[in-house]
């Protein structure tokens, strides 16, 4: 089974998360574990540092990638899960975005791969909110950015369909200059930002067009329906926070791995 944890739907919902229990509170503590993998082009002692002692003002997200936005002078932590990232509040059941894995650490605190953990100031003295960060996999990535939006990962991106989806007529051009299979279009990260495997293999289940088929082959009403279903699958995946069980019956998903 593929695991496709860290797109879009799964990136936005931990983005969600994080802003209904951090937002316009203040960074405690940052409890980090050294990690030269995770850890990108910072090390967890200069993470931690920098984080603590700032307010959240605001969480923000394109594709994959979501970084919070803090106040006074400093770096901003930019997140990307990789495969098996994820972030667990203290005292909240994680979402799963398959199956709940056997084994999976999430009994204990900190958890089992938990690579930081921020304590957020909680209200009228009430006790601090607990965020860890997870990666059984380290397959993730932890950088502190000056100006997020305008630093790579992010300044490399596509179009997020969710955030900045094209219009037709933009769209259009983009899909009819690029002479490759429309899948491996779709997962192009500098492309459409977000989209994954069964992302991109719901898209064209939807549009009805073969995952092979060049891009600069298909039919004007073919690129218009594809368009409309980026929008669809992503959106819906999102408003339904990335829980698998409640997606549609008639989605390729659903079937994918059953048994």
């Amino acid at each position: 089974m593929s695991d496709d944890r860290g797109l879009l739907e799964e990136v936005d919902r931990a983005a969600d998360t994080v802003n209904d229990v951090a937002k316009d509170k203040i960074i405690e503590k940052v409890d980090t574990v050294e990690d030269t993998i995770v850890f990108s082009g910072v090390d967890h002692q200069t993470f931690a540092k920098e984080l603590t002692g700032r307010k959240v003002l605001d969480v923000k997200r394109h594709g994959k990638v979501f970084w919070l936005v803090l106040d006074g002078e400093g770096r901003m932590p930019v997140l990307h899960f990789g495969m098996t990232g994820m972030i667990h509040i203290q005292g909240q059941e994680p979402a799963y975005y398959q199956r709940k894995p056997k084994d999976d650490g999430n009994e204990e605190w900190p958890p089992k791969n938990t690579k930081f953990v921020l304590h957020i100031a909680g209200s009228d003295g009430a006790a601090p909110t607990k965020i860890a960060f997870r990666d059984p996999r380290r397959l993730g990535r932890v950088r502190l950015c000056a100006e997020p939006e305008k630093e790579p990962p992010v300044s490399e991106l596509g179009f997020d369909p969710i955030l900045s989806m094209p219009p037709l007529e933009e769209f259009s051009p983009l899909i009819k200059k690029r002479n490759m299979p429309i899948k491996a279009l779709l997962l192009d990260q500098s492309f459409s930002a977000g989209v994954g495997n069964w992302v991109a293999d719901e898209v064209l289940f939807h549009s009805r067009i073969h995952p092979e088929q060049r891009a600069n082959t298909l039919s004007d009403d073919e690129i218009a329906t594809l368009h409309e279903k980026i929008v669809y699958v992503c959106k819906t995946a999102v408003d339904l926070k990335a829980d698998s069980e409640k997606f549609p019956d008639s989605w390729l998903f659903r079937h994918r791995w059953v048994g």
